[in-house]
């Protein structure tokens, strides 16, 4: 049997309700957190090509400062996505792209961190093998709750 395919519409309800609920910066931070879990995947395929990392650092920047110009952050956003498409195919390095293009966001609009850390569980399921990719996503999933709520203590 075929493993389902992972969606990034599918939201964890209990993820969601602490995003709502958590400080903008510790969002920030756990987004980091997820996304660097999957950047490997583009980076170790493309080390040539910074723009993720580049739009991780902005994000980090802002956590530790507390500013940022919107026009930076929307570069950088874009700057992944473009990352992601120069990538083409389906694969765990285009999903990672995406995370970061997300994560990024989240410094101008918090919700942007649920989109990054579904983009890293996409990443997650296309880089497992089929028989495995439920277990690892809900694995996955099981980390990325306990971390936002380490961070929110």
């Amino acid at each position: 049997m075929k493993a389902k395919k992972f969606s990034i519409a599918d939201k964890d309800p209990k993820i969601v309700a602490l995003v709502e609920k958590a400080d903008h910066k510790i969002i920030a931070k756990w987004v980091v957190d997820c996304v660097e879990r999957v950047l490997p995947y583009f980076e170790e395929k493309y080390p040539e090509d910074s723009r993720p990392r580049n739009a991780m650092l902005e994000l980090k920047a802002w956590v530790m400062t507390g500013s940022f110009k919107m026009a930076v952050i929307r570069k950088a956003s874009l700057d992944a996505h473009a990352a992601a498409r120069a990538v083409g195919e389906d694969s765990p390095a285009r999903s990672a792209a995406r995370a970061v293009g997300q994560a990024v966001a989240t410094a101008h609009v918090r919700t942007h961190a649920i989109a990054a850390a579904n983009y890293s569980l996409q990443a997650i399921s296309r880089a497992t093998d089929s028989s495995d990719v439920e277990a690892a996503i809900e694995k996955e999933k099981k980390w990325q709750y306990h971390r936002l709520l380490v961070l929110t203590l």
